[in-house]
């Protein structure tokens, strides 16, 4: 049986208004041993003020690891979502995020292929992103990071561009990050046979879960969503989810992904349940 962790990432504090302490606080109250930190370059003023949840990566990643050590919290992976498409913009951000994770101790940087500009051609694009992830690929392959392709963007929600995109690399490193929601929102392919396709390169995996509602009004009409609702209380299939990736020998964490307070409170209860 494989070792299958919870998580939380910390976007739950977002609507909330709350800071990266306040964050951490919580997730050790409700019970977390992981959770997700997001990462910025430069400074974002309201994370300064202490109303949003954002790290930045100008400031001191020992520091960072010292707070979770101390309320007994481990980084499952960090949050550093840049654009393949853009290498001026992916390739500094994803390796200095790289170089951030290696100081926290966290395993795993996740990202998603961005938006993709109007002028670019299908073509074009993979051969920019084929760039970007090689160039990754070598600071990743260094320092020891897996970095996890999300399901986020157009590119991602889809079978055959998804497979495309993991086939830009042949290293170790390149990895999947599933999102529940997020290929469940795309509406292209069965999320469930998807994952049974990828289950061997995922190496963390976004629980997140999506109200009847909101599956109702965009399910195939978005490629994702920030957040979703709490665990069990929507659409997704958890324990079919847990069943492919214990078939698959999954050692890692689903990390939580919702926007409420009480939502990651309630998720956590909901998943361990099951687990």
């Amino acid at each position: 049986m494989s070792d299958i962790e919870v998580g939380l990432n910390l976007v739950f504090v977002g609507h909330a208004e709350k800071s990266f302490l306040e964050g951490i606080d919580l997730a050790a109250r409700f019970g977390y041993k992981y959770v997700e930190p997001c990462l910025a370059t430069g400074y974002d003023l309201l994370a300064l003020g202490g109303y949003y949840h954002m790290l930045s990566m100008e400031d001191d990643p020992l520091e960072v690891k010292e707070l979770l050590d101390e309320r007994g919290l481990k980084p499952s992976a960090v949050s550093a979502h840049s654009m393949l498409m853009r290498p001026e913009v992916g390739v500094p951000y994803l390796t200095k995020a790289i170089r951030y994770a290696s100081d926290i101790g966290a395993p795993v940087v996740n990202t998603d292929e961005g938006i993709k500009p109007d002028w670019m051609s299908d073509d074009e694009a993979f051969d920019i992103m084929r760039y970007t992830v090689r160039q990754v690929m070598k600071t990743a392959e260094r320092y020891g990071i897996k970095v996890g392709l999300e399901p986020h963007q157009v590119y991602t929600v889809r079978k055959d561009t998804f497979l495309r995109l993991l086939d830009l690399s042949d290293s170790p490193c390149w990895r999947v990050n599933w999102d529940t929601g997020n290929y469940y929102l795309g509406g292209n392919d069965d999320p469930y046979e998807m994952l049974e396709q990828v289950a061997d390169r995922v190496c963390h995996m976004h629980a997140k879960d999506i109200s009847i509602q909101q599956s109702d009004s965009e399910r195939g009409e978005v490629t994702g969503t920030p957040v979703g609702c709490a665990c069990g209380e929507g659409v997704i299939d958890w324990p079919r989810v847990i069943d492919i990736m214990r078939k698959h020998k999954f050692s890692g964490v689903l990390c939580v992904e919702c926007g409420e307070i009480d939502q990651a409170k309630r998720s956590i209860k909901y998943l361990e349940g099951i687990i």
